[in-house]
C-alpha cells in the first residue's frame, strides 16, 4: 500500500508571489530561516511528509509532493494564516495552487530565474538549495521532492549554459558600477544605502562593494530581512524609520522594495541633497514598478537610473532578451516534458511488481505440480495465467450497454499490452 501511495505522489505549490499578493502581505508571510524549522515541524503534523517553503523577496511558497493537492492547499492556506497573525480569509485572491504539470513548470521556472522580477538574476537558485536543506535539517525532504528539485536544477543548468539569460543582470549590475564611477569616481571614498531586499537591488549592491565601496548600509520593511541580507554581505543594518538621515549619509542609494508606492520623492530627496550640502547621489532603482520618483531626475545633484537605463548602457536590445528567454522557456518545457514522462512512469510500477509477483507465484506452482514435465509445465503455466483474464474478457463481451464499451477498451488494450 504504501509504493501504491507513493507512486501517486504530485507536486503541488501553493504560495504568493510579485504578481498574486501585495507586498504587506508577502511581508506578512515571509517565513525567517530561523523559523523554517518549527514551520516545517507544523507542516509535517498537518501530514505533509515531504515538503519545503521558499521564502525570499519576491514570493513565499510552500513546495510539496502529494496525491492530495485539495489536502496540500488546506494546510497551507492555515499555516501562512497562523503564521502571518492573518484570519485565512484574509489570504483569499492572494494565494495561487498548482499542481502536477503546472506546478513542476513553475518549479523549474523558479530555478531557472524565469519566473524572478528581473529574469535571469543569479541569486534564487541558492535560494532554492537553502531551502531544501532546510527541510532536510527538518525531515521533512522525501526522494519524490528531491527528484523534483533535481530535475529543476539540471533544466536550470541547461538555461543558464544554452541560453545567454544570465548574461542580462550581471550586465545590468555591472552598469550600475560605471554609471557610480562616472558620477564619483574611486568607490573606495562612496558609502552605499540599499533599500528594501529585492534580488536584483542585492545584485547591485554586491557588484558596488566588489568594485570598492567604503561602506554599505542595508535597510528595510522587515528588520529580519535587512539583518538577512546585511550578513549576506557582511554590511551594515540602518533603521528604515530614519530615511531622511540614511539618505543624507549615502553618496549612492539602491533602491529594491517594489511595493507599488513611491517611496523617494523628488522632496524627500531635495532635503537629503541639502543636509549632503550639495554633493550629488546616485540613484538605483531596481523596484519593479519603480521605488523612486522617475521627477527626482530634475532634483539638482540626483541623478536617477531604473532598470530600463541600466539595461540600454549594458545590452543591445531587447530582442536579444526576448530571444534568450523564448529558447530558455523551450528547454524548460523540454525538461517538464520529461519529468512528466518520468513521474507518470513511476506510477506504473506498483502494478508492474504485482503483476509479475502473481507470475512467479503461478510459475513455483506449476513446477511443483509438474515435475521435470517440461511440455506439462509450460501448458499449465499458460492456462493458470489466462484463465482469470480470459473469463473476465468473456463476461464483458457478453454483457451489454456500458459493459460493452468495457470490453471494447479492454481488447484494445490487449492488443497494445501484448502486441497482438
Amino acid at each position: 500500500m504504501t509504493d501504491v501511495t507513493a507512486s501517486m505522489l504530485r507536486p503541488v505549490i501553493v504560495g504568493a508571489n510579485h504578481r498574486s499578493s501585495a507586498l504587506a502581505v508577502r511581508d506578512a508571510l515571509f517565513v525567517d530561516d530561523a523559523a523554517q524549522a518549527a514551520f516545517l515541524a507544523d507542516l509535517g503534523r498537518a501530514g505533509l511528509s515531504q515538503v519545503m517553503v521558499l521564502s525570499t523577496c519576491d514570493r513565499v511558497e510552500l513546495w510539496a509532493m502529494h496525491h492530495d493537492a485539495g489536502l496540500v492547499e488546506a494546510v497551507a492556506v492555515n499555516a501562512f494564516a497562523r503564521h502571518g497573525g492573518l484570519p485565512a480569509v484574509a489570504l483569499q485572491g492572494q494565494l495561487y495552487t498548482l499542481t502536477g504539470r503546472e506546478a513542476a513548470r513553475h518549479a523549474f521556472s523558479v530555478a531557472a530565474s524565469l519566473d524572478s522580477l528581473v529574469i535571469g538574476e543569479p541569486h534564487v537558485l541558492g535560494q532554492v538549495k537553502a531551502c531544501q536543506r532546510m527541510a532536510r535539517e527538518a525531515g521533512t525532504m522525501g526522494p519524490e521532492l528531491e527528484n523534483l528539485l533535481a530535475a529543476a536544477y539540471g533544466a536550470a543548468k541547461r538555461v543558464r549554459s544554452e541560453t545567454e539569460l544570465g548574461d542580462r543582470p550581471v550586465s545590468i549590475a555591472s552598469a550600475a558600477v560605471q554609471s557610480a564611477r562616472d558620477l564619483h569616481g574611486d568607490l573606495s571614498a562612496s558609502d552605499g544605502l540599499l533599500l528594501g531586499a529585492g534580488d536584483m537591488g542585492e545584485l547591485v549592491a554586491e557588484a558596488l562593494l566588489a568594485a570598492g565601496l567604503r561602506r554599505l548600509v542595508v535597510a528595510a520593511h522587515r528588520q529580519s530581512r535587512a539583518e538577512a541580507v546585511a550578513q549576506s554581505l557582511n554590511c551594515h543594518v540602518g533603521d528604515y524609520g530614519d530615511l531622511p538621515g540614511l539618505l543624507a549619509e549615502a553618496d549612492i542609494v539602491v533602491t529594491a522594495v517594489g511595493g507599488r508606492l513611491t517611496l523617494l520623492s523628488p522632496d524627500l530627496v531635495h532635503q537629503a541633497l541639502r543636509r549632503r550640502r550639495r554633493k550629488p547621489v546616485f540613484l538605483v532603482d531596481t523596484g519593479i514598478p519603480g521605488d523612486v520618483d522617475p521627477a527626482v531626475n530634475r532634483v539638482d545633484g540626483a541623478f536617477l537610473y531604473d532598470l530600463t537605463d541600466l539595461e540600454r548602457a549594458a545590452m543591445a536590445g531587447r530582442a536579444s532578451r526576448e530571444q534568450a528567454a523564448r529558447e530558455a522557456w523551450t528547454i524548460l518545457d523540454q525538461e517538464v516534458t520529461a519529468f512528466s514522462r518520468h513521474l507518470a512512469e513511476r506510477a506504473a510500477v506498483p502494478a508492474i511488481v504485482a503483476l509479475r509477483g502473481r507470475f512467479e507465484m503461478v510459475r513455483e506452482q506449476v513446477l511443483t505440480e509438474a515435475g521435470e514435465d517440461c511440455d506439462k509445465a509450460t501448458r499449465l503455466l499458460i492456462h493458470r495465467l489466462l484463465h482469470d483474464p480470459s473469463e473476465m474478457m468473456k463476461e464483458l463481451a457478453a454483457a451489454g450497454g456500458a459493459a460493452h464499451a468495457d470490453w471494447e477498451a479492454a481488447e484494445r488494450l490487449l492488443k497494445r499490452l501484448f502486441r497482438l
